[in-house]
């Protein structure tokens, strides 16, 4: 089982969106290192907290950095954008960088209603996705000498394509194209299993993908001990909870008691939301990531970690690839 890292390119509280991009290259040749198959980023906007609203700039930063581990996103979100403005952008990041570029795409805007309007200002609010997709993947395929327009750079790249969700309607779109599907169960659990089920049932083979291919996305705190990694992850806890209240900030420092900062009932759905988490010390996030494997059968999975110390988010990928490593090995 290949497993994958997504980052979000976090700005911890007394640090700047340049810090944070730095931090991102470092964190990319550190898990290319380790042995991670891709480095996921995602499109947000009007968040302080995360710096990857300019998903394929950055995109092209780190796989300038990097030389193996696959690079793309997860995602794009592609009603902001027109299907031959992304076809262009990954087209030159394939011509740039080969084989190593995926391009994820959600349908969700990235931010709040402000954000859609800002970026969609223009269009109407019909939900066009599986067409966008659909041309979308004509940029990208073989040349057509009839098309009227055509990507260059793009047009016969063949990036990979998969569809993000959190959702049923993702599984449904991927199942009907042929495509790999990311569930984003890492802060969006609720409908996974039926997702995956219907994922799996009702895929039709395509050109690209002979069978279903399923990743699941898990958080992964890890540290030297129990008590560390839950204090570390404290820093989510809050960065969530101010999302949910409508004030998004720069990731927050940890803190010991969650629970005078948030509040309890704030702090329950938080964590229900967040759920699908391997917290702790090696050994501790070795037994939970077993444990999702076994209860998801994925295909793949990708992990994220919001961390306010770089060097400890990069302690958490180090202990998080010796624990998969075993994962895989017991398995085989």
């Amino acid at each position: 089982m290949k497993y994958s890292i997504l980052d979000l390119c976090p700005v911890p509280e007394g640090s700047t969106a340049a810090d944070a991009m730095r931090n991102t290259a470092d964190l990319a040749q550190h898990v290319e290192a380790l042995g991670f198959h891709r480095y996921w980023m995602a499109e947000h906007h009007n968040m302080p907290g995360i710096a990857s609203a300019a998903t394929s700039v950055l995109l092209g930063h780190v796989a300038g950095k990097t030389s193996t581990i696959r690079v793309g996103a997860g995602g794009i979100m592609l009603p902001n954008h027109a299907p031959l403005t992304i076809a262009e952008q990954f087209g030159t990041l394939a011509t740039l960088y080969g084989d190593r570029i995926d391009l994820g795409l959600g349908r969700a805007p990235g931010g709040d209603h402000a954000v859609w309007h800002a970026l969609r200002r223009g269009r109407t609010g019909e939900d066009n996705f599986p067409a966008e997709v659909a041309e979308l993947m004509g940029y990208l395929g073989d040349a057509d000498p009839q098309a009227a327009v055509q990507a260059h750079p793009g047009q016969g790249t063949h990036v990979p394509l998969w569809i993000l969700g959190s959702s049923l309607y993702g599984a449904q779109l991927a199942a009907h194209f042929g495509l790999p599907y990311a569930f984003a169960s890492h802060f969006a659990p609720d409908a996974l299993e039926d997702a995956a089920y219907i994922y799996r049932r009702d895929f039709k083979p395509s050109g690209t993908l002979a069978k279903p291919q399923f990743m699941l996305a898990i958080n992964v705190i890890a540290a030297e001990t129990d008590a560390q990694a839950h204090y570390l992850r404290t820093s989510v806890q809050q960065a969530f909870a101010r999302l949910r209240s409508g004030t998004p900030g720069k990731l927050p420092a940890p803190v010991e008691d969650i629970d005078a900062t948030i509040g309890l009932g704030l702090r329950q759905g938080v964590d229900q939301a967040l759920r699908i988490s391997a917290v702790g010390g090696p050994e501790t996030v070795r037994r939970q990531l077993a444990e999702l494997i076994a209860k998801y059968q994925p295909d793949e999975v990708i992990l994220t970690g919001q961390i306010h110390d770089p060097a400890a988010r990069k302690r958490s990928f180090s202990i998080a690839a010796e624990a998969m490593a075993d994962v895989v090995l017991e398995d085989a």
